[in-house]
């Protein structure tokens, strides 16, 4: 194992001086252990051109791998020192921007009610088995189809144009036509958005696929309040910025999605202590959500 950290250390660093100060070791050890473990694969992990050192093609393969699995040692190692409150501690892997939107500004309500369960938030955009991961449930957002786990409905999804007022020069709405012609913001996973929203408005003519594309909704938001163009967002992902008047919605016009947001976990831990309270919480609040909107 010390070799495996100063093999770590020397390939980030591309050096066994920087290595060694970060070790606190000398740059003679590191290359003791860089040479025992050379010798255990029975292949050079670097190349050595005088004084200096970089990475063979093998040593550059192995250093990711290292590293990967040190850090997920080190994961682990801080989970298990973790357990002695684990019927408290609830692992949920959750969507970017639902989480930064809509859970974490309500959490205070949670923890107000139940301050002995710690949540620990990881972001996956993607269905995973729930075998080869550390959690215990995941807000997904798609179809309530996930293979060997419960699934709950949150939510449906209203999506609404939405822009700096700047870019309206005054105007408080467009017709969908006019609003076709401004610079058209998009979310790359939803490349259809625009068209299925315009088609619904019965405007055909115009090219609604071009323009500046974003990984997440977070993004789009902040390009749409930079002024750069209109953005099709969930409503509750802005709720924050039409209040303060920082966006506003150009056309009431909404696209409802035929998809929706879901509480996902795995039937063996549905009873889990402290899945219980926050499944009961997640439910209600969602229930007085949906009460509140279309979705």
């Amino acid at each position: 194992m010390e070799a495996l950290i100063a093999f770590e250390s020397a390939a980030r660093h591309q050096s066994f001086t920087r290595s060694a100060d970060e070790l606190a070791l000398t740059p003679s050890a590191i290359g003791r252990q860089i040479a025992t473990l050379e010798d255990y694969v029975g292949l050079p992990l670097f190349n050595r051109v005088r004084r200096r050192v970089s990475l063979t093609e093998v040593g550059e393969t192995y250093a990711k791998q290292v590293r990967d699995n040190l850090d997920r040692i080190e994961r682990d190692t801080l989970a298990v020192a973790t357990r002695s409150g684990a019927e408290g501690i609830l692992e949920l892997a959750v969507i970017p921007t639902f989480a930064t939107r809509w859970l974490i500004p309500r959490l205070p309500q949670f923890y107000a009610q139940h301050g002995h369960i710690t949540l620990n938030l990881t972001t996956r955009s993607e269905p995973f088995l729930f075998t080869d991961t550390p959690f215990s449930a995941a807000i997904h957002f798609g179809n309530p189809v996930w293979p060997g786990a419960i699934t709950q409905h949150l939510f449906g999804e209203e999506m609404v144009p939405v822009c700096s007022p700047e870019l309206l020069n005054g105007s408080g709405s467009l017709a969908p036509s006019a609003l076709a012609r401004l610079p058209l913001l998009h979310q790359s996973a939803r490349p259809d958005a625009w068209r299925q929203w315009l088609a619904q408005a019965r405007v055909h003519d115009v090219d609604c696929m071009s323009g500046q594309r974003y990984e997440l909704f977070s993004m789009l938001v902040e390009a749409a309040r930079a002024g750069l163009g209109v953005a099709l967002v969930p409503r509750f992902f802005v709720l924050a910025e039409l209040a303060s008047k920082e966006l506003i919605v150009p056309n009431e016009m909404s696209l409802l999605n035929d998809k929706g947001y879901y509480l996902v976990y795995p039937e063996s831990k549905q009873n889990a202590p402290s899945l219980q309270p926050f499944k009961q919480w997640l439910l209600s609040i969602a229930r007085e959500y949906r009460a509140s909107t279309r979705c």
